[in-house]
């Protein structure tokens, strides 16, 4: 998925990919469960950071655990634990 797309589209079409789903589809809204203007504010697009501090995000959505790391990769941990399938968009 291109880094030019922003952080929270990127969540919503990786959870989207991991549940095999239209990223319409998916309820409730990102928005509804995480500020995705935030996310956006602290991964910008194009992963162009001028700060030096390391960050990341972790959170739940649909079942779903959602990682964002310091360089703005999003990975999307599935829903049962026992298939270890996850997905790296942007990677």
């Amino acid at each position: 998925m291109p880094k030019t797309m922003s952080t929270s589209m990127r969540v919503v079409h990786a959870v989207a990919a991991q549940e095999d789903v239209d990223p319409a589809e998916l309820q409730p809204p990102l928005h509804a469960v995480v500020d995705a203007d935030a996310l956006d504010d602290l991964f910008p697009s194009g992963g162009a950071d001028s700060s030096s501090l390391a960050r990341s995000v972790e959170f739940t959505y649909r079942g779903n655990q959602v990682c964002i790391d310091s360089r703005g990769n999003v990975d999307v941990l599935a829903r049962s634990a026992e298939s270890g399938a996850s997905t790296t968009p942007g990677r």
